[in-house]
């Protein structure tokens, strides 16, 4: 080839190769320094994981006492009140029993009367009845006696014939009359009352003594004492007021000893096993945490308002008094424990369809893994398999990028 015609293409071929040199760096500078995502990241470790479920749930005495009114009237002295301790058999209140003393008097009379009339029925008669009735009888006995001697003369004598046919007929129905009489006498004598009328006088009697053991339950209701050990926790009642019958005066409780009435959602029922451990929290003191297990599990399903639910029992293990009856708390049920086992923030955690997948972060740069995994909490899940306590995962990015395999990424500070 001529040298002028080579020394015209050179400057051509310079070019080409100066614009491919230009494009290689600007590759490398864009590969160097493109953007890379900032995200949040968390170590895979070994760490104690535990599954709960929590609900509502009111506080309520397993030993309890709730005096009432044994009859209607006036709180005439209250000995005691809210957050006082009692011991066994201290009197707690005392009612006006004025009434209820003017009720056993007239049960006494009641019972008097009706065991008169008792009495009489059975007896037929009363004494002084009866004593008119004997002297009746002894009366009757003697004009009968006479009758039957009159006739017996006259029957003689008009055997002789100083008697007429008449004579001995008028005495033999005077003897008729006197024998109907006596008769009469004796048969009422020995039942002048019938069976109903006797029935009916015990039924009057059995009726008086009920009224008045009832009247002498009321009185003895008058003073109010104290069947356990406990603390005041409730007094509705002030002096001086009237309360009718049944009238809650006052509760008592072991505030010691107490238990929660706990309302799990139908789903969660069966998580549930007598002895789980269980937290308990109240609103009331947010920094106090009280600790307890199940007593009882569900045993059917209930309605709650709205919700299908089931009540559980807990028995408070640490109660020290202050957790008060018929407040409302939150329990936690811990329903499994793993302890010591390979975790990673539930955040981490990917599911496509069955799969479960996170993001290794590998030489700043997201590497899509699968895993397998058990126990999930609301923090945490536990990792069975595909990874090591080495591992660091993807949690999210700071910005609102989604995660993708291989995206290059700078970790958070």
């Amino acid at each position: 080839m001529p040298p002028t015609e080579r020394s015209r293409r050179n400057p051509y071929v310079l070019w080409a190769i100066f614009a491919v040199a230009v494009v290689a760096v600007i590759l490398v500078v864009r590969s160097v320094t493109r953007e890379r995502v900032v995200i949040r990241t968390a170590n895979a470790s070994y760490q104690n994981l535990d599954s709960s479920t929590s609900t509502n749930g009111k506080v309520e005495p397993v030993h309890e006492y709730q005096a009432h009114a044994a009859f209607p009237g006036v709180v005439q002295k209250l000995y005691v009140g809210v957050g006082q301790k009692v011991t066994e058999g201290q009197l707690l209140i005392q009612m006006d029993d004025s009434e209820i003393r003017a009720r056993l008097a007239s049960s006494k009379l009641s019972i008097s009367t009706a065991k008169v009339g008792l009495s009489s029925t059975e007896q037929n008669g009363s004494q002084e009845e009866r004593l008119a009735m004997n002297n009746d009888m002894a009366h009757a006995k003697v004009q009968q006696q006479q009758a039957a001697s009159d006739l017996e003369a006259l029957k003689q004598l008009h055997l002789k014939g100083a008697a007429s046919a008449g004579e001995v007929a008028a005495a033999q129905q005077r003897l008729d009359a006197a024998n109907s009489t006596l008769e009469g006498m004796t048969a009422r004598s020995k039942g002048r009352f019938s069976p109903a009328e006797v029935d009916r006088a015990k039924q009057q009697l059995a009726n008086a003594q009920a009224d008045q053991a009832a009247a002498q339950r009321s009185y003895a209701g008058a003073n109010i004492r104290s069947p356990i050990a406990g603390t005041v926790y409730s007094v509705p009642v002030a002096e001086y007021d009237y309360v009718p019958s049944g009238e809650d005066l006052m509760d008592i409780a072991d505030l010691n000893q107490i238990q929660i009435r706990a309302y799990f959602d139908e789903p969660e029922i069966g998580k549930l096993a007598v002895g789980q451990p269980v937290k308990i929290v109240w609103d009331a003191k947010p920094l106090k945490t009280w600790h307890g297990h199940i007593e009882q599990v569900p045993t059917t399903v209930i309605t709650y308002g709205t919700r299908n639910v089931g009540e559980c029992l807990i028995t408070v293990d640490d109660a020290r008094g202050d957790l008060l009856p018929n407040t409302n708390v939150t329990v936690t049920v811990i329903t499994s424990q793993h302890n010591n086992v390979l975790s990673v923030p539930r955040e981490a955690l990917h599911t496509n369809g069955p799969q479960n997948y996170v993001y290794r972060v590998i030489n700043n740069k997201l590497v899509r893994t699968a895993v397998q995994v058990d126990a999930i909490n609301l923090t945490r899940v536990e990792i069975i398999s595909g990874l090591s306590d080495k591992d660091v995962v993807a949690l999210s990015a700071t910005s609102n990028r989604d995660l993708t395999n291989g995206m290059l990424v700078k970790l958070a500070e």
